[in-house]
């Protein structure tokens, strides 16, 4: 009979999460959630197999959490701008899970096309929402979407590494300048 979980599943992800969202996800060991969690590593792999087990969790923890802000953002007068501020807003708060799902290196290097879909579950359902809130086709959808996540990933990655702070109106003037600038060019091409 294996030995009872003295942590539940929730319990160690949490932990993990909370490790990396202080110290990063270098900090995140056997040893550390043990400290965390007031024990021995011990416990914890009476639940997971192995440390990459329990950092897989964590990392899809990460990413319900980020789904959560596109989400809300979805929600907005304007969805395209609303997941916008919301992703400058996940690196405002988050900075460090931020860090580890949009600016951890990767094994192979996507064309701009490609990386969209790679790092966004939500990728189709924004891709949608500028479809649909601006009228547009989806090769115009696609262009707009890629040249504003460019944009808003700078901000955000300058926001995250604590490089610059904005305050909520010039994020939300940045992005309308630049999409409404982006429309307009774009429209005049057609």
């Amino acid at each position: 009979m294996p030995p009872k979980a003295k942590f539940a599943r929730a319990e160690i992800i949490e932990a993990a999460l909370n490790i990396v969202r202080a110290d990063g996800y270098e900090a995140l060991t056997s040893r550390a959630l043990g400290t965390y969690l007031s024990s021995s590593a011990r416990p914890i792999f009476t639940v997971f197999k192995n440390m990459e087990e329990v950092q897989q969790a964590m990392i899809e923890a990460a990413k319900t959490l980020y789904k959560e802000y596109v989400d809300k953002g979805l929600t907005a007068e304007h969805p395209f701008k609303g997941v916008g501020t919301q992703y400058i807003l996940f690196s405002v708060n988050e900075p460090k899970l931020f860090q580890l799902l949009f600016m951890t290196e990767q094994k192979q290097i996507p064309d701009l096309s490609g990386v969209l879909p790679l790092i966004d579950e939500s990728y189709e359902r924004i891709l949608l929402s500028i479809q649909e809130d601006y009228k547009i086709s989806n090769s115009s959808a696609k262009r707009l979407y890629h040249h504003l996540w460019i944009y808003t990933h700078g901000i955000a990655s300058l926001c995250a590494t604590k490089m610059c702070r904005f305050t909520d109106e010039e994020i939300s003037t940045m992005i309308t300048e630049v999409c409404m600038s982006l429309l307009k060019n774009r429209l005049s091409e057609s």
